[in-house]
């Protein structure tokens, strides 16, 4: 079978938001809705990321990665690939916004004289990050909402709010690196912090098309290249959460690494030699869970990532969550010998608020012998006995008993 011949690329330039100018930053899926709606609007011509990007006033990268979320979802289609264009389908009018906001005005980069006043505190310079955009920060009074909906409770980090510590890294282009047992927050801490962030879930199997992207077949016969999650984030100007990073393959994970350094782009082998520029406001940050099987932290790895941050769980939130007491105790418990080397494993806030949903669901006992069940074999009695002493009486593992006899 020949190979196929890769079609012509959209450009990656586009009507963005360039150094100086104030970027309109959109939740997740916005910028989709916006694009479905364009399509939607006029289903019977087909329109290019490039005329949609102008109508916009956005990065045609950041239109033609929306555009085929659109295809891949089946709410839009690829009418041609030279010139690389799209159509509405009968789903795209379900998938489009109520209204379109259109991105500011963009204004030339002024340079600033050595005397300029400094930035007043409510603003945060992107700086740091290859451009001079900025973009306010509010205070953090109370809980954070998650793009899942859910609240999360910030935790103090050097002084501060940990999503405003982020977020100040992200401003002075500081890459971060979380680390802790599974289950602590570090997933919920990065998307409280960053409601625009792409993510790519890390194992042994990720390979660089995952990050870079690669070519698919379309309905048609034709092969058009689809950018992955490093691309989109650059050209979108968004940060990139990279969960697991150490079960990564090494020389995979090298894919990223011009992106954060002072060159800030990244070379698409695959896709004709593709070079790609990070947008201001581009940000990675990694999560890495020591001494789960696999998870190794190389010295180039450590090395990308100047700031490391310990996420273990609070203890105290998951009282105040609901979570039993007496469970929150054995928590606490484990964790110390946990610390000591004693065993291995503790129950993290993800453990434990499921003990709450189990006890809601079922009972107290039927949650602490579920803890005991989830506890890896080799530590298993420990934590049994751990349970028995501060639930006062002795539980197993969820197990189905005898047959239920039937009535005669």
């Amino acid at each position: 079978m020949a190979t196929p011949t890769p079609p012509a690329t959209a450009p990656a330039t586009g009507p963005t938001t360039p150094a100086g100018g104030t970027a309109t930053r959109l939740r997740n899926g916005e910028l989709r809705a916006m694009v479905a709606k364009i399509l939607a609007d006029d289903p019977a011509t087909t329109h290019t990321p490039g005329g949609i990007a102008h109508t916009l006033n956005r990065s045609s990268g950041a239109v033609g990665n929306a555009c085929k979320a659109l295809t891949d979802r089946g709410e839009a289609e690829l009418a041609t690939t030279a010139p690389l264009a799209y159509r509405a389908t009968a789903t795209t009018a379900a998938a489009a916004a109520t209204a379109i906001t259109p991105a500011p005005p963009r204004t030339p980069r002024r340079k600033s004289p050595s005397t300029a006043p400094a930035a007043p505190p409510t603003t945060s310079s992107l700086s740091g990050t290859g451009g001079a955009a900025t973009r306010p920060v509010g205070k953090v009074t109370g809980p954070v909402k998650r793009p899942n909906g859910m609240d999360y409770h910030p935790r103090l980090l050097s002084g501060m709010p940990d999503v405003t510590a982020l977020q100040r890294l992200r401003d002075a282009g500081v890459a971060a690196l979380l680390y802790g047992p599974p289950g602590t927050g570090k997933t919920s801490v990065v998307e409280a912090a960053f409601n625009d962030c792409l993510t790519v879930q890390g194992d042994g199997d990720t390979v660089v098309a995952d990050l870079v992207g690669d070519y698919t077949k379309t309905p048609d016969g034709d092969f058009v290249f689809v950018h992955g999650s490093l691309v989109r984030a650059m050209r979108e100007g968004v940060p990139l959460f990279i969960d697991d990073a150490t079960l990564i393959p090494p020389t995979v994970l090298a894919v990223v690494y011009p992106a954060m350094d002072g060159r800030r782009e990244i070379i698409v082998k695959a896709n004709g030699g593709e070079v790609v520029k990070a947008e201001p406001g581009f940000y990675v940050v990694a999560g890495h869970n020591p001494g789960v099987h696999g998870a190794i932290l190389t010295d180039a790895l450590s090395s990308r990532f100047s700031v490391h941050i310990q996420v273990s769980s609070d203890y105290a939130l998951a009282e105040q969550l609901g979570v039993d007491k007496k469970a929150v105790r054995v928590a606490r418990n484990l964790a110390t010998r946990q610390e000591k080397g004693e065993i291995g494993w503790a129950p993290q806030l993800r453990e434990l608020l499921a003990f709450k949903k189990l006890a809601d669901a079922w009972d107290l006992d039927a949650a602490a012998g579920n803890l005991v069940g989830i506890a890896p074999e080799e530590d298993r009695a420990t934590v049994a006995a751990v349970v028995r002493d501060v639930f006062g009486k002795t539980v197993t593992p969820l197990a189905l008993g005898a047959r239920i006899p039937t009535k005669p």
